[in-house]
């Protein structure tokens, strides 16, 4: 038998390595984690009642009854997209939105838990709300609607939607939301003591008080 010359060895080996040791290192890969589901039922259960072995306190004491808040220092969240009610829990543990109720409480959850609590609100029915100021609602309707243009504001229908209903997993819903509440988050993303949205920052920045509360107020009307 004639031998195998050195190159044609060497080319033999090669592939013998490379896809003989295909099957084995496809073995030893992790497989993929299955992705935990949301448990709505468990996030009402901790919204009504809370968790106190842990000292958690329920959630409808700020926010009220299906997320439907009547104190208008705090948002209303039911019908609220999970995915945006589960990112702000989880920034309430960053240095980018800390507010010290929430902060405190975030840090408790789990994120699972944060998870069952977006997942229970986002089923909840939305009371709406109505505007107050008959004098600035057209101001406010022309910002929501059109922007400020010689200031580069842009017009918050085209990421929040005509209607205020938002955009999922992008932008929140703020129909019906509180005047008060609204206009103190554009103050806090103006000077810089929330910063958990660049676009937001930047456009509350070129926007006087007047014309928040303005705007604010017309949101709270939509439906």
């Amino acid at each position: 038998m004639n031998r195998l010359s050195s190159p044609l060895l060497k080319t033999l080996l090669v592939t013998l390595t490379v896809f003989g040791g295909l099957p084995a290192a496809t073995a030893a890969a992790p497989a993929a984690a299955p992705a935990v589901k949301a448990d709505p039922a468990r996030g009402g259960a901790l919204y009504d009642a809370g968790d106190p072995a842990r000292g958690l306190p329920a959630c409808v004491s700020c926010h009220g009854a299906a997320g439907n808040s009547s104190i208008v220092a705090n948002p209303k969240l039911s019908g609220q997209f999970a995915s945006y009610t589960h990112k702000q829990l989880v920034d309430f543990t960053t240095p980018n939105r800390q507010q010290p109720i929430m902060t405190t409480y975030a840090k408790m959850l789990t994120d699972a838990e944060k998870k069952d609590i977006a997942a229970w609100l986002a089923a909840q029915a939305h009371k709406p709300g109505a505007a107050k100021n008959k004098d600035t609602v057209e101001l406010g309707r022309k910002i929501y609607r059109g922007g400020i243009a010689e200031r580069g504001v842009a017009a918050c229908a085209s990421c929040h939607g005509a209607n205020a209903s938002g955009i999922p997993a992008q932008y929140p819903r703020l129909a019906g939301q509180h005047q008060d509440y609204t206009t103190a988050q554009l103050e806090a993303f103006k000077s810089g003591t929330r910063a958990n949205s660049p676009q937001m920052t930047t456009l509350s920045q070129r926007m006087s008080t007047a014309e928040m509360r303005a705007v604010a107020d017309y949101i709270a009307g939509l439906r």
